[in-house]
């Protein structure tokens, strides 16, 4: 009796993962099917940082457009295959790498001397990854391999002026920033290839580093003193300018820097 109540049940089992579930059952599988795709509240927590990141973004890779284009019509210029060149923006991700590598090679260098000369360029890089390496070193190993990829001096700066002490949120704005310029920048310096014949000589070069680092400014003046310090240093570079050697610069800086310590002491 046992072993046929066994056979029974064993039958019963095959029978009913054979036979189609019920309407019911396939109901209750969809829901939850769906349920891992639910638009948490951690999901509508994570909605404004990247917003955040990809609006802060965008002002700050204008004044890079002319130089994404300027680097399509050198690819264009120096002989290197079009889509090899292009490709530099996808392998190195580094503008004035990139720049430096395609003109080397382009006039006959030696490969070996264009990258030694490229990562010289991005020296500059390594503090970046000082001054980050406490922020990194907190955060999960993917994100420590990743994450360096997209380290540019746009990045690296909003991340200074930036209020991301929380480190989840650090790492999602990062990344959404890092990518942002990544993808415009892939698509600009490929445009510039495709119309190199047509994009004139000067196309605002001169005055776009300046517009950037005062987008940066900008963002970075939360306080009614960081203002006053900003317009008290700029009118100082303004009226020494006709100094040789931008003297004036430094004194606009030398300046502004008492400021600042004057009011961190008044604020304190």
């Amino acid at each position: 009796m046992a072993v046929i109540t066994a056979c029974t049940a064993g039958f019963v089992t095959v029978v009913e993962s054979i036979t189609p579930p019920s309407k019911e059952v396939y109901i209750k599988r969809s829901r939850a099917a769906a349920k891992q795709f639910e638009y948490t509240s951690r999901m509508k927590s994570l909605s404004p940082i990247v917003r955040a990141a990809s609006n802060d973004m965008v002002p700050l890779f204008l004044p890079a457009l002319p130089f994404a284009l300027l680097f399509g019509v050198m690819v264009v210029e120096s002989g290197v295959p079009h889509l090899l060149g292009w490709s530099s923006s996808i392998i190195m991700f580094g503008g004035s790498a990139q720049m430096t590598l395609i003109t080397l090679v382009g006039e006959g260098a030696a490969v070996s001397a264009a990258v030694t000369t490229s990562l010289t360029v991005t020296a500059r890089h390594i503090l970046y990854s000082v001054t980050l390496a406490p922020r990194f070193q907190v955060q999960p190993r993917w994100f420590r391999w990743v994450a360096p990829y997209v380290l540019i001096d746009q990045v690296f700066a909003l991340t200074q002026v930036r209020d991301l002490s929380d480190d989840r949120d650090f790492r999602h704005y990062y990344l959404a920033a890092g990518f942002t310029f990544w993808f415009m920048w892939a698509v600009f310096t490929g445009l510039g290839i495709i119309f190199a014949p047509i994009i004139p000589a000067s196309i605002g070069i001169e005055i776009a580093i300046t517009l950037m680092f005062l987008g940066l400014l900008l963002m970075a003046i939360k306080r009614k003193s960081q203002l006053i310090t900003a317009v008290i240093s700029a009118g100082i570079a303004l009226w020494f300018a006709h100094l040789d050697n931008q003297v004036g610069l430094i004194i606009a800086v030398l300046v502004s820097l008492v400021i600042a310590t004057i009011n961190e002491w008044r604020a304190a």
